[in-house]
């Protein structure tokens, strides 16, 4: 289950899910973070595994935002957030 807000070293971010997520004019977007409002946006009319790992995917931009990382290279942010989707997936990982 996606949690409505989560923090990040410190920062909270809200999710809020929408109908699409929009980057500049493109509305073909699954989810987007954005560190200068705390937010994190997914689109709706996601399954719940794939509305998982976008989430991740987007909390993996979180985590390179608050660590000080500005350019962010995507296809490592896809790669770190299937298998961070997995890891926490299949092992159940709480704290």
């Amino acid at each position: 289950m996606i949690p409505s807000k989560v923090k990040v070293a410190g920062i909270e971010y809200q999710i809020i899910k929408k109908p699409y997520v929009k980057i500049g004019e493109d509305r073909n977007y699954r989810g987007k973070c954005d560190s200068n409002l705390g937010k994190i946006e997914l689109a709706e009319g996601m399954g719940p595994d794939i509305e998982e790992q976008i989430f991740v995917h987007e909390l993996v931009h979180a985590c390179l935002d608050q660590a000080g990382y500005d350019e962010h290279d995507e296809d490592l942010v896809n790669r770190l957030g299937i298998v961070l989707h997995q890891v926490l997936k299949d092992n159940k990982l709480t704290f």
